[in-house]
């Protein structure tokens, strides 16, 4: 029998009854737009980050989009101004760089964390220099002790990219409390998704959040008023409501994921593969289980040959996309090492305990010189 790299259809029954019964609250509400479970879902996100503010919006892309230009509006930075972000990251990052006008500068990443390393970012620092955005990556915290020093050295902005991380703790902070402002992504495969796009941003700016709510409802918050060149970007009472049902089991959630980790971590031998550092467990909430392997398409293979189905995130570093080709100069070799090597496991909180050592034993057997 095939293991699918993700059973969203599984992973989500374990919830149907009280997502139904939250999807007909909504609809039986007759408001769908800009209601009370928005109002809940914000409220109680903002709690469990403990920050001040969330305001939900319509995805992950738009969240960060959403804060650049809450910090465009405040003056605090410009058409033209730079943005440092990871080369080894989802394209939306640097997506939301550039469609406010921002230019985006890409920083090379820690080789056992796959994380923005902060010699890197330091290195990148020009008078244009407006902000960095710190990525969690496949779930784990960015060295953000460091990035802050960074950050407060030079007056820069730190923004969280925590799409991948929600409820990973560091230091006793929760993802979206640890920055200036943060963006989520509750997009379907996220640890507490939606069943469909979402997303959020978390601060506890007050300036910050009232300019970021109004540019996510057409830069309006009065009808027919607009302050702001907003955009439509909000957090609809479907997703909300989903979210809210999602949210409660979080925490349980992700001690499942930290304890399939730990399964994997303990059980796959293998002198091909190297495993994911996770040496503090606290501050990894693993969305994603990723390995590396020198011959990734060879033991890709091998895998799928035995009916375990994986994937690569990501196969190509935002300097070697066609989008980025003005980049394509850039030589950040860690990236460059890291697209060619990373596979990803299976992953999933209702993985079975037949199914985790069916994938441990077949790892555990692949031989590269075979």
């Amino acid at each position: 029998m095939t293991i699918p790299f993700l059973n969203l259809k599984r992973e989500n029954e374990r919830y149907a009854a009280e997502i139904k019964e939250a999807v007909s609250r909504v609809i039986d509400s007759g408001r769908y737009i800009l209601g009370e479970e928005k109002d809940r879902f914000e409220k109680d996100f903002a709690a469990y980050c403990g920050v001040k503010h969330c305001i939900g919006v319509g995805n992950g892309l738009d969240a960060i989009r959403l804060i650049l230009m809450a910090y465009m509006e405040q003056g605090v930075m410009q058409a033209g101004n730079e943005v440092i972000l990871p080369a080894n990251t989802f394209i939306a990052t640097a997506l939301a760089v550039s469609q406010c006008g921002l230019v985006p500068v890409l920083a090379d990443c820690d080789i056992a964390t796959c994380n923005i390393a902060p010699a890197s970012v330091k290195e990148k620092i020009s008078s244009g220099t407006k902000a960095i955005i710190a990525v969690h990556l496949y779930g784990q915290t960015a060295a953000m002790d460091e990035l802050k020093q960074i950050a407060g050295q030079y007056g820069l902005k730190l923004i969280e990219d925590a799409a991948q991380a929600h409820g990973a703790v560091y230091k006793g902070g929760k993802t979206g409390s640890l920055a200036d402002i943060a963006a989520f992504s509750f997009y379907p495969v996220k640890n507490p998704g939606a069943l469909g796009d979402a997303g959020a941003v978390t601060t506890d700016d007050d300036e910050l959040a009232r300019i970021v709510r109004d540019l996510s409802n057409y830069g309006s918050n009065k009808k027919y008023v607009h302050e702001y060149k907003g955009l439509n970007s909000r957090l609809d009472e479907m997703q909300a409501a989903v979210l809210s049902v999602r949210l409660k089991y979080l925490d349980k959630d992700n001690q499942r994921r930290k304890e399939i980790a730990a399964c994997y971590s303990a059980n796959i031998r293998n002198e091909d593969i190297v495993l994911p550092d996770n040496r503090n467990k606290e501050s990894h909430v693993f969305h994603l289980y990723v390995i590396r392997a020198k011959e990734r398409e060879k033991f890709r293979a091998y895998l799928e040959n035995n009916s375990i189905r994986t994937q690569i995130h990501y196969p190509v570093a935002i300097h070697k996309q066609p989008a980025y080709s003005e980049l394509k100069h850039l030589s950040l070799p860690v990236s460059e090492q890291l697209q060619n090597e990373v596979l990803s496991l299976p992953f999933y909180t209702s993985l079975t305990d037949e199914e985790l050592y069916r994938i441990m034993e077949t790892v555990n057997n692949y031989e590269r010189k075979s």
